[in-house]
Order: structure tokens, then sequence, then C-alpha cells
């Protein structure tokens, strides 16, 4: 059994990992990859980066019309979801089963001691709603906007903003061009108006 496992180790190590078929354009990046020898797995590129991505979805484009062969372990990551690119309908694209290695990124925080979900508009207690995010200083702040709540005294305010002329109004009113920082009400009433 180890055996197997060694003869498989150098068979892969010293084939080439990939080989194009036919003479094609590439990348300056991945004429790079093909004159050392290196594979789309171990190759000296940071993994995730824009350029690992691209030289991914060029040679993805290439082993789809059977112009370049790849070792095992690379067809399984060109056959994976990981960094294939979804061109969307209005032209931009995304990219798919990329980590997020940045933790600036992620939704939750804590707030005066419990767990909160960062820019999710919510039905508020002091005001109509509030939303808890990041301020300039890093600092998770809670944001009350809305005519609602305690300073409401009993009335009740409905919005119309599928009014167009109400819309208008209420945008001029609060300058909606330039919000301002994502931690002032002004730009939450803005973004929900």
């Amino acid at each position: 059994m180890i055996e197997n496992i060694v003869k498989k180790v150098i068979k892969e190590e010293f084939q080439p990992k990939i080989v194009l078929k036919e003479n094609v354009y590439v990348s300056k990046e991945l004429e790079y990859i093909l004159e050392n020898n290196f594979s789309l797995v171990n190759n000296n590129l940071k993994k995730y980066s824009r350029i690992f991505i691209d030289i991914l979805n060029e040679v993805r484009d290439l082993y789809d019309f059977n112009l370049i062969a790849l070792n095992e372990s690379d067809t399984k990551l060109i056959n994976s979801d990981f960094g294939r690119r979804i061109i969307l309908e209005n032209g931009s694209s995304i990219y798919l089963e990329i980590p997020v290695l940045d933790q600036s990124y992620l939704n939750e925080a804590e707030y005066q001691g419990r767990k909160v979900q960062l820019g999710k508009i919510m039905q508020g207690d002091i005001k109509k709603f509030k939303v808890y995010v990041k301020n300039d200083k890093g600092k998770v702040v809670k944001v009350n906007f809305g005519f609602g709540g305690k300073s409401a005294k009993g009335k009740r305010m409905v919005i119309k903003k599928n009014n167009p002329q109400r819309r208008k109004s209420f945008r001029a009113r609060h300058n909606c061009d330039n919000p301002g920082p994502r931690w002032k009400a002004r730009y939450w009433a803005c973004r929900t108006w």
C-alpha cells in the first residue's frame, strides 16, 4: 500500500504538471507556471489572490475546450467551484467559494456584552428603527433613526416612500445625495427612503 502511494507521488512529481495540447495564447502568469513546471495546487503564487484566481479561471476555460492536460490534483481543483467566475446579467462578475481571510468582514460584533449583527436594520426601541455599525474609531455603536418609538409619544406616522413627491421632498430635505458616514442616522434614513 505504501509502495503504491510512493509510486503515485513520484509519478506526479516528475511528470509535467500542466501541458498545453495545442499552441494557444496564454497570459504571462500562466506562461510562468508552465515554464517552471508548477502545478495549480503547488506553486509560488499567493493563494486566494486575484492573480491566482484569474489563472485558475484561465486554466478552467482551456480545460473545458480540451486544450490543456492536468494532473489529478489540479483536475480536482478545476472541477470544483473554487474561484469560479460567474458573469451576472448586468455584466458584473462574482467569484464562488473564496474564503474571507480578513476578519473585519464578519457581520457579527459585540455591543454592550452581547452579540449583534452589523448593518442589519431592525425594529427600534427608542426610535422606529435601529442598526448596529462600527464608527470611524472601530467601536460598535447603535444608530437610532426614524419617527417612532418613545419619541412619538403614542403618535403613529406612516411612511409613504412609494409616493414620488414625498420621496423627492424627503431626500432633498435630508441631503441624501451626500448622506454622510454610516454611523449617523441620516445615512440610514436616506438609505430606507
